[in-house]
């Protein structure tokens, strides 16, 4: 019994699921507004002569973007870095300066010296942005040697000789590790002018170029000095 009632339920479920399928088709052929109503997004968007709603416009970061227009490549010359006009020190230390850098730095085997580098005008530019105490062991180290080489020898430090350059400056070379540069003040500024000396020359773009032009190193590669900032980290520097 229970059995029997249950099939006739499914019978009536399913004819009253044709009978409902049948009014709505009777309904989309006779254009009725509930079925415009009912038709999804989906299928108006794909019904022939549909519009479809135009892409939105650029976001404001983006206005501009489309008319700019690609700059000509060309050329550009480098900034210059050193002049023969002195920036920092006085004619005389800047006279001792070159002299100081063509005997401790001369050209060898086919690679430029420091003069040839323009290493005295570098170390000008370099002393004059450095901070206040390596100003001072500068000019006063320039100021010493000039006056001794007057003292003994009667000339101007810039007019010495080979041999009375090496009485002036050999008995202050010596040895010293990286970072812990001699004490004494004349004997700091000796060695760690002559340190400044060859690394301005060696990273200088002649001396790349010899590099490359003896085959020891590729062309386009290798650094050079340019012109610097203080460090902007000084502040933060102990102060003796």
């Amino acid at each position: 019994m229970r059995r029997r009632d249950f099939v006739k339920g499914m019978v009536a479920a399913s004819v009253g699921a044709k009978a409902m399928l049948g009014q709505s088709a009777s309904g989309v052929a006779g254009g009725a507004p509930a079925a415009s109503a009912a038709a999804t997004p989906m299928q108006a968007s794909t019904l022939p002569g549909a519009v479809r709603a135009p892409a939105p416009g650029p976001v404001p970061w983006m206005r501009g973007l489309m008319e700019a227009k690609p700059l000509p490549i060309g050329s550009v010359m480098p900034d210059a870095v050193a002049s023969g006009e002195t920036k920092f020190f006085s004619r005389e230390q800047m006279a001792t300066l070159r002299q100081l850098c063509e005997l401790m730095m001369p050209p060898l085997k086919g690679y430029p010296g420091a003069m040839d580098a323009g290493a005295p005008e570098f170390l000008d530019f370099l002393i004059s942005v450095s901070p206040q105490d390596r100003q001072r062991m500068y000019k006063s180290g320039l100021d010493r040697l000039d006056r001794e080489a007057r003292q003994k020898f009667g000339v101007a430090f810039a007019a010495v000789s080979a041999e009375q350059a090496d009485a002036l400056l050999k008995p202050w070379l010596k040895p010293w590790m990286t970072d812990h540069p001699p004490s004494e003040p004349y004997e700091a500024f000796i060695n760690l002018a002559h340190a400044d000396i060859r690394t301005a020359t060696m990273n200088s773009q002649v001396w790349a170029d010899a590099a490359v032009a003896a085959g020891e190193r590729a062309p386009g590669t290798g650094l050079y000095w340019y012109p610097v900032e203080p460090d902007v980290e000084e502040k933060y520097l102990p102060r003796s």
